[in-house]
């Protein structure tokens, strides 16, 4: 698996301290699991932050444990490689899905788009699903409300930032629109969390995303 797409150093960063969103923190941890570049990242600022709170004047400081970001996913992901017996699925996932992507409840969005909706704690906001995409089909054209993070489990997209395959990250903010195209030979299937409702271009789509809820 050659990884060319990494999560942002402060998105990184926020994972580290313990504030990033729960759906976020998912796709992060998912990703660390088969990315060594980003677990080296991450060591050294968990070790920088530690750092830091120990220069701290006045008593001592006691650190508390790194809370848990997702029920998919601890704060140290497995140092070894992601997937379960070498599969597409990375190993702090596998508490929600399993290993086998084939076996996930998937329900149609449209033409040749399937997803999956994951569970998170109870009042934890934002938006954590698998998105199935059949080979050369495309999501429609669309932008985001706040963060997205995009974690390709299978295949590969394509879109105006270029190739995404197997393990790479896409880290968007609100300013990026985008409409990912997947692989004409695999298709492509992804974790995708969000902190707001997608922004669509298309009527059609935005008729029907409060029936989606994506």
């Amino acid at each position: 698996m050659t990884i060319i797409h990494h999560a942002d150093d402060s998105t990184l960063m926020s994972y580290s301290a313990g504030t990033l969103g729960e759906a976020l923190s998912a796709v992060v941890a998912s990703h660390l699991a088969v990315c060594p570049h980003c677990r080296t990242e991450l060591a050294a600022m968990d070790r920088l932050g530690g750092l830091m709170l120990a220069s701290l004047p006045g008593s001592a400081i006691k650190l508390a444990p790194p809370r848990a970001a997702a029920p998919a996913c601890e704060h140290k992901p497995p140092a070894a490689s992601a997937a379960v017996d070498g599969g597409p699925v990375p190993a702090p996932l596998t508490r929600l899905i399993g290993n086998d992507l084939n076996a996930v409840p998937w329900k149609r969005l449209s033409v040749g788009v399937w997803h999956s909706r994951l569970p998170l704690s109870e009042g934890a906001k934002g938006d954590l699903r698998l998105i199935k995409i059949a080979a050369g089909q495309m999501m429609p054209d669309h932008g985001h409300g706040g963060s997205e993070l995009t974690l390709v489990l299978e295949g590969s997209y394509t879109d105006g930032l270029g190739r995404f395959g197997a393990g790479d990250i896409a880290d968007l903010d609100q300013d990026v629109d985008h409409q990912p195209v997947a692989d004409q030979d695999t298709g492509c299937i992804c974790l995708i969390a969000s902190e707001e409702k997608a922004r669509f271009k298309s009527i059609m789509a935005r008729i029907a995303q409060p029936f989606i809820g994506l």
